[in-house]
C-alpha cells in the first residue's frame, strides 16, 4: 500500500533531499534502492510482489494534477501497479480528484508534513474519496518530523466529518502509534500501514509499546503492508522480519496475522482481482 514512483526529475529531488537526511532528519539516511525504474520493478517483484500503490505527493501547488495524471498512467501501464492520484489544497482539486476517480484511481496519498498543509482545507476532497470508498494513504503523523499540520488530532476532524473514510494512516501514525490504534477503534475505515514500523532504523528513534502484538489481535484486519520502497535505508526483508516477530510474539497472530498483512487486507483496499 506504500510504495513510491514518480517521475524521474521529481524522484531525484527526493533523493536529493534523502541525501541530506542528517541535517534535515539528523540520521544518515542512504536509499537502498536507488535503480532505475526498469530495476526498481523487477526488484520488487523479486521479492513477490504481486500487486502495489505506487504513491506520489506534491509540497506546492500546481503539482497535484499532473502527478495525479502521470500516477494513473503508470498504474495502468505496469503490471502490478494499480493507478493512483494524490491532492492538494490548491484550485480545481475537487475537480482533479473526481476525474481521477472517473478514470479509475483506486488509491490516494496526502502527505501533510511534505505539503504543509492544513488536512482540513481538503474538505470536499476528502468527501469525493469517502463517497467513492477509495482509500487515501494520510502521513499526518509527527514522524520523522512535526509539521505545523501534523498530529492525530488534527487528521480526526477529517474523520469527524468524514467518517467513513477509508484512511490508512501511513507510519502507523509514528510516533504516536496507540493514538493511531484509537482512531482504527474509533473509526471503521481507518487502517495502519507498516511502513518502517518497528524496523532497527526506527526503533532507534521511535520505539513500539512493549505490548504492540497484542494491542494488534483485534484489528488485524486493517493493518496493510507499506515499506516505503525504495527510500529506504535497509534491505526490504528487514520490514518483512518485523511483521513477523509481531505475528510470533502472540499465539493468537501467528499465520492468519501475517497472510492479513502481507496479501489479504491490502489485496482488498487496492480491489486487486
Amino acid at each position: 500500500m506504500h510504495v513510491h514512483f514518480m517521475p524521474q526529475r521529481v524522484l531525484d529531488k527526493v533523493w536529493a533531499y534523502f541525501d541530506q537526511a542528517s541535517r534535515n532528519y539528523g540520521v544518515d539516511w542512504s536509499i537502498r534502492y536507488r535503480l532505475s525504474e526498469a530495476e526498481r520493478l523487477a526488484t520488487l517483484r523479486s521479492f513477490g510482489v504481486v500487486g502495489f500503490a505506487p504513491l506520489v505527493y506534491p509540497h506546492k501547488p500546481g503539482m497535484g494534477e499532473w502527478l495525479t495524471e502521470w500516477a494513473l498512467d503508470f498504474g495502468s501501464r505496469v503490471d502490478g501497479a494499480v493507478p493512483t492520484g494524490t491532492l492538494y489544497p490548491e484550485p480545481g482539486v475537487e475537480a482533479y480528484v473526481a476525474r481521477a476517480l472517473s478514470a479509475g484511481a483506486r488509491c490516494f496519498k496526502a502527505h501533510v508534513q511534505v505539503g504543509g498543509y492544513d488536512p482540513r482545507s481538503l474538505d470536499g476532497a476528502f468527501g469525493l474519496l469517502a463517497e467513492a470508498q477509495v482509500p487515501v494513504v494520510v502521513h499526518c503523523g509527527h514522524g520523522p518530523i512535526p509539521g505545523e499540520f501534523t498530529g492525530l488530532d488534527v487528521f480526526e476532524d477529517v474523520l469527524r466529518r468524514h467518517p467513513s473514510l477509508v484512511a490508512v494512516i501511513a507510519h502507523a501514525g509514528m510516533p504516536d502509534y496507540l493514538g493511531a490504534l484509537d482512531l482504527v477503534n474509533r473509526y471503521d475505515g481507518v487502517h495502519l500501514d507498516t511502513t518502517m514500523v518497528g524496523v532497527p532504523f526506527t526503533e532507534a528513534q521511535a520505539a513500539l509499546p512493549g505490548d504492540w502484538a497484542a494491542r494488534l489481535v483485534d484489528v488485524s484486519d486493517r493493518v496493510v503492508l507499506g515499506s516505503d520502497f525504495p527510500n529506504i535505508p535497509y534491505d526490504y526483508s528487514v520490514q518483512l522480519d518485523a511483521i513477523e516477530s509481531w505475528a510470533a510474539a502472540d499465539d493468537r497472530l501467528g499465520e492468519p496475522f501475517l497472510r492479513a498483512v502481507l496479501h489479504d487486507n491490502g489485496a482488498r483496499l487496492l480491489a486487486l482481482s
